[in-house]
């Protein structure tokens, strides 16, 4: 399988002396460029070089217009500690759930129609005539919890390994508010069916809001469009759980991930740093 081509900016340097020899002799029947031709042109991979040359150009030309050769570096070879396992692959995984989500949720949009009256029959014709549509369907669903499952077990982690505490608590913060709007618009999409199940789930959900202190009133009616559960109730659900609530997670994720690279990962509560280090430890000894 041939190697990806990768722009040398983002190339570890070579160390002095290495890649500064160049084949000249002739005595292999090697001419110009190594190819027995001189020109390069009879070399069975000549072609494969020229496709690596050309997208190496294309990345060049990408990276010096957005210049972002600094960030990628940062996050493919940032350090990780000592003692790292698989509890640290719990927000890589929340956020391949998110992207599933995502990407599932376009494709249902499609075909899904936010009125009371045809939502139902909008869900009925995608999952019984489109192609695929029960699968990915099932998949949006079962993706939902799952999504759920990982973004608690990653704050669990964070908590339990106190990678909260300085001078991580704002991403502390930001992740606390990501895991609101993953159950915001968990909420928003069950009404979306508009089936017995969901609007009643959903009235049940509304009148909990609703009894909130101060601000708690206000939010209901905000979420139903109105005192009660009506036909405006469902496209404002809708927006909310394609518009807005993605809006909002995607940007934090970004921030999250602009604090995690800059503040690097926190070791496991099991790996100890040295108090002292190890030149002052063998003065002492001296």
């Amino acid at each position: 399988m041939p190697k990806l081509p990768v722009p040398a900016l983002l190339k570890k340097p070579r160390k002095p002396g290495e890649g500064a020899s160049v084949s000249t002799g002739s005595g292999n029947g090697a001419g110009r460029n190594g190819h027995p031709n001189g020109d390069g042109s009879s070399s069975g991979g000549g072609a494969l070089e020229t496709v690596k040359e050309g997208g190496i150009d294309v990345i060049g030309w990408l990276d010096s217009r957005t210049g972002a050769s600094p960030f990628l570096t940062g996050m493919l070879l940032r350090k990780v500690p000592k003692g790292t396992n698989w509890f640290y692959t719990l927000g890589s995984a929340t956020l391949f759930a998110f992207a599933m989500q995502a990407l599932t949720g376009v494709f249902l949009a499609m075909y899904y129609v936010p009125s009371s009256t045809e939502a139902y029959n909008s869900i009925a014709n995608l999952t019984n005539d489109v192609f695929l549509g029960e699968f990915v369907r099932g998949l949006h669903k079962w993706g939902a919890t799952l999504m759920i499952i990982l973004i608690f077990l990653h704050m669990g982690r964070t908590f339990f390994f106190g990678a909260y505490k300085y001078p991580r608590e704002l991403n502390w913060v930001i992740g606390v508010v990501l895991i609101i709007l993953t159950l915001v618009m968990g909420l928003t999409g069950y009404l979306l069916p508009f089936d017995q199940r969901s609007y009643w789930a959903t009235i049940v959900a509304m009148n909990i809001a609703g009894s909130g202190p101060v601000v708690g009133p206000y939010l209901a009616d905000f979420l139903r469009a109105g005192s009660e559960i009506g036909a405006t109730t469902l496209p404002r659900f809708y927006a909310v759980h394609m518009l807005l609530v993605p809006g909002a997670i995607i940007g934090l994720i970004g921030a999250h991930l602009y604090l995690v690279v800059k503040q690097g990962t926190t070791a496991p509560p099991w790996v100890r740093a040295d108090s002292q280090p190890k030149s002052l430890r063998e003065k002492d000894v001296g």
